[in-house]
């Protein structure tokens, strides 16, 4: 961190250090059981179902997210494996935490007889506007950037000031690449709310697969835009991973629509 740049601690009390990156990933998810709730019990669902839910799904998600990360970078932590667990300083892929928190639904749902299709409708919705949120702690930790550029090119785009400010890592400004992904998190986010209750739009689990596509086309960009991305050999990880992603969730769209009678999502 430079000189002037944001403080990424929030509290210091004695021993106890609470990070801005921990506080915003805390209210995104407590934002995101908030809001499944919501639209749980429209449909039925108990709200101790959720809590429950998160019991599991919280540490394996942020447990899988680490590891990803740390295996992409493990040159670094095979020479500090004292840092291994310092998640507060930055570290956790998105794309980890999905894949386990899926992981923990599937089993989930079938451990207590719930719709997985209708359970992820249900929270991925919430789940993006979580990540957009989590892109803020990377602000603070002055993570997930682009390319060195100017001053000049970051007050065209009409960033604000303070935004700008923070950009100035090692000496130089660069792309702000966690604020395009939060912007477009958040337009999904919002487009998805607008959306999942129009009758007769959506059928069950083409919200998640919505969710899907549209997450994985931003971050198919954007990752391309990084310096600082997770790479297999010459490949930008995440970038194959949203590739992946897409064409999987468009092809699952398709197929499902064309070979099975499925029940509205609004009924």
């Amino acid at each position: 961190m430079i000189k002037g740049a944001l403080n990424p601690i929030a509290l210091q009390w004695g021993p106890l250090t609470v990070h801005w990156y921990g506080v915003i990933i805390a209210t995104g998810v407590v934002l995101a059981l908030l809001l499944s709730i919501r639209e749980g019990k429209r449909q039925g669902i108990d709200e101790d179902t959720f809590y429950d839910f998160l019991l599991y799904a919280l540490p394996v998600a942020i447990i899988c997210a680490r590891i990803y990360y740390v295996i992409f970078q493990w040159p670094y932590y095979s020479q500090h494996p004292d840092g291994i667990i310092a998640i507060w300083d930055g570290g956790i892929a998105i794309y980890g935490s999905l894949l386990g928190g899926i992981a923990v639904l599937l089993w989930y749902c079938h451990r207590h007889l719930i719709s997985p299709w209708q359970f992820l409708d249900i929270v991925s919705p919430t789940v993006i506007m979580a990540q957009g949120m989590g892109r803020w702690g990377n602000f603070f930790n002055q993570e997930a950037f682009g390319r060195i550029t100017t001053r000049a090119a970051l007050e065209y785009q009409h960033i604000p000031g303070w935004i700008i400010d923070q950009m100035d890592i090692g000496g130089a400004y660069r792309v702000p690449t966690f604020l395009y992904e939060s912007v477009w998190d958040f337009t999904g986010f919002i487009i998805l709310m607008l959306l999942r209750h129009r009758h007769h739009f959506f059928k069950r689990g083409e919200v998640f697969l919505s969710y899907l596509i549209w997450y994985s086309f931003g971050r198919f960009f954007i990752e391309g835009m990084r310096t600082d991305s997770l790479m297999l050999g010459p490949i930008r990880f995440s970038q194959m991973l949203s590739l992946i992603f897409f064409i999987g969730a468009i092809c699952i769209f398709i197929y499902r629509r064309r070979t099975k009678k499925l029940r509205w999502y609004v009924e």
